[in-house]
């Protein structure tokens, strides 16, 4: 097409901003059968705009997507969103997580760190010693919990089914943390692969165009030959 490299202009929507126009040639050859249904003279000698290369892109990534996995979920919807509109997909599941906790969830979490750590067993085992030493050694006779410590065992108990569900509770929020950050890592990867798979097409589309030009060179070099043998 002269005319588009004299007055560049996009072949899809009419875009003359050069600032935003890339030759046609960049399409990749999957992609630009999806255009030539929309616009039947497309052109790779032509201009089209940033604008279509991502819209007609985000249709043919969907196109394998569906044909690969049948109907799309929300999840691969999201990476077809961040791929058209170039966006970086990941985040952190954390902080993610954190965002949306209540202030009785972050509590129950706080109470089951510190169940689990050395500082409470420590200070746990300091009180018993001294409850049993207190009721044996110094209180005598008027011991409030004599020998075999009956309301500390009520003590213990009660502690022991507080703490049980809050456990569970915190659990269950991991658990819905681990699967936070699988569906993560799951859409980065995804976005990773259709990036590789547009790169290495959009390298073969490009090996081979290369190919065709050295061709038509070595004929053009071969006809020159050829011309000046003839003269000679």
């Amino acid at each position: 097409m002269t005319g588009a490299k004299t007055d560049p202009r996009c072949q899809v929507c009419g875009e003359t901003r050069a600032i935003r126009l890339r030759p046609a040639i960049v399409v990749r050859p999957a992609v630009a059968d999806i255009i030539r249904k929309d616009v039947a003279d497309f052109d790779e000698n032509g201009w089209i705009c940033q604008n279509d290369v991502a819209k007609y892109r985000y249709r043919y990534v969907e196109s394998l997507l569906q044909a690969e996995k049948g109907e799309l979920d929300d999840l691969e919807k999201e990476v077809l969103r961040s791929l058209q509109e170039h966006d970086i997909l990941t985040t952190n599941p954390e902080e993610e997580f954190e965002a949306d906790l209540k202030p009785g969830e972050r509590l129950s979490d706080r109470i089951s760190s510190f169940g689990g750590s050395w500082t409470f067993i420590s200070i746990f085992g300091a009180v018993l010693v001294t409850w049993m030493g207190v009721n044996t050694f110094v209180l005598l006779t008027r011991a409030f919990d004599p020998f075999p410590y009956i309301l500390l065992n009520l003590v213990l108990s009660c502690l022991a089914a507080i703490q049980a569900p809050v456990i569970m509770m915190s659990q269950k929020r991991q658990e819905s943390r681990d699967r936070l950050r699988a569906v993560r890592d799951y859409q980065v990867n995804l976005k990773a692969e259709l990036e590789i798979r547009h790169l290495h097409q959009k390298v073969d589309h490009l090996l081979s165009h290369q190919w065709e030009r050295l061709v038509e060179i070595q004929e053009i070099q071969m006809e020159l030959i050829n011309e000046i043998r003839g003269r000679r």
